[in-house]
């Protein structure tokens, strides 16, 4: 009788979930991923949306913890160590909580991800990581609908991780040791050097205004190596940004020759503008 029990209630658990109809989700899951520098940044969120319905001071109430989205507390995971408005955040998975105000509000980083809400028995200020305050902008000039997460104004070293709900916009800086995680690759990549290690080595040193005179030594070793338009395009590049403007003329038109030889017009095209620039920077002859 016991089995016979069993194999109904089963049968009816069954039926159940087949009967069930899918249906969208009022705040749908969604996860926004940027790399910053070399970090990988991804923020996982519950996306409300506005529907005739005043947020921030109402639905959103003032003052108080907010989990940052619905359903569960937004979750936001760092590759690597960075800085959040010049607070340490070693690389980890973190809750975003949130205490929204009309002049400022609170940023929370915490360290427990478990946690459905903010109520006592699911968020423990002693297990917060770093707290800071930024200023709203309440006049933002589009009204969005659904909470929005985006990561704005990026540079190889920072960048700002922006909320977005209806008439408000909430900004806070990340930066990342780019230059250090850069300079530690390059270290151990010359134990095993190759054209490309040259090449890339010598390009991060022009674009990032580091020592020229190295730049150049490794980029002369690249092209020993091999002998390429877009190698020698650079070596022109960190002659010209040395002002030895009729070497950097030399060594454009050779990247420019090789380029030709390669059927690359946009490097004959870019060479040949350097040239005219660089040729009107020459000392007029006498």
């Amino acid at each position: 009788m016991k089995k016979i029990t069993l194999i109904l209630v089963v049968l009816a658990t069954a039926n159940i979930a087949l009967a069930q109809i899918k249906v969208p989700q009022p705040s749908p899951l969604s996860t926004v991923t940027q790399k910053i520098g070399l970090t990988e940044v991804s923020i996982t969120y519950s996306r409300p949306s506005k529907k005739g319905r005043k947020i921030f001071g109402e639905l959103v109430a003032y003052d108080r913890m907010w989990r940052t989205g619905a359903n569960a507390s937004t979750k936001i995971k760092i590759a690597d160590d960075v800085k959040i408005e010049g607070h340490d955040v070693p690389a980890g998975e973190y809750a975003l909580y949130t205490i929204p105000g009309k002049d400022k509000w609170t940023i929370v980083i915490h360290k427990n991800t478990s946690y459905w809400g903010t109520g006592e028995s699911s968020y423990k200020e002693e297990e917060d990581l770093v707290r800071f305050d930024v200023i709203p902008n309440n006049k933002y000039p589009v009204t969005v609908e659904s909470l929005t997460f985006n990561f704005t104004d990026i540079r190889d070293e920072q960048c700002y991780i922006e909320l977005l709900w209806e008439n408000t916009q909430v900004r806070f800086i990340m930066s990342t040791e780019v230059d250090k995680m850069v300079m530690d690759d390059i270290s151990e990549k010359m134990k095993g050097v190759t054209a490309a290690t040259y090449y890339q080595s010598a390009r991060y040193y022009l674009e990032h205004d580091k020592d020229l005179n190295q730049a150049l030594e490794w980029i002369n070793l690249a092209i020993e190596e091999e002998q390429k338009f877009w190698i020698v395009r650079q070596k022109a590049l960190i002659l010209a940004k040395m002002e030895r403007y009729q070497e950097a003329i030399e060594s454009a038109e050779y990247s420019k020759k090789l380029a030709q030889e390669a059927g690359n017009e946009h490097y004959v095209d870019i060479n040949n503008l350097s040239i005219t620039e660089w040729t009107a920077k020459l000392p007029k002859k006498k």
